[in-house]
């Protein structure tokens, strides 16, 4: 392969690697993000259904459940974004949101009666089939594996 073959050839895989990045990331990094995006929509949308209409039944449950919908709004704004910058502040909601599930779903178990309807987190996310457990482990797991990518 010819110097000018090689130069086009990394000139070409860095604009497929760029246009990558502006289209919101490949394969498990859309895949993530899209999840995201539906916690988010669903978690805003039920905490603030709930502080609307039933705030007296349980307000700290559905406080936390919106307090939930509003990290999964940055996490999923973050993740779809690239630079250091967004990584940093990625890496910061989804380290909020492990200890929010971590602490919400300890708290949860150790006194019930303090959480009379569940919030997204409770019994770390039991209601949501434990994914807002393993989400922001993979959250993490994918920042860092862009870091080290470079992307």
């Amino acid at each position: 392969m010819s110097r000018s073959e090689k130069r086009a050839d990394r000139l070409d895989r860095t604009n497929r690697r760029d246009a990558a990045a502006e289209n919101g990331g490949h394969g498990p990094g859309r895949l993530l993000v899209a999840v995201y995006a539906v916690f988010a929509i669903a978690a805003t949308a039920r905490g603030l259904f709930q502080i609307l209409t039933k705030f007296g039944e349980a307000p700290l449950a559905y406080v936390l459940s919106l307090v939930a919908g509003l990290v999964y709004i940055v996490v999923t704004v973050a993740l779809a974004r690239r630079g250091e910058r967004w990584r940093k502040i990625a890496t910061a909601a989804l380290v909020v949101e492990l200890l929010g599930v971590l602490v919400i779903g300890t708290f949860s178990l150790l006194a019930p009666g303090d959480f009379p309807h569940d919030t997204v987190w409770s019994v770390y996310g039991r209601g949501y089939l434990f994914i807002p457990l393993v989400l922001p482990v993979l959250g993490l797991w994918w920042v860092r594996r862009q870091a080290a990518d470079g992307s």
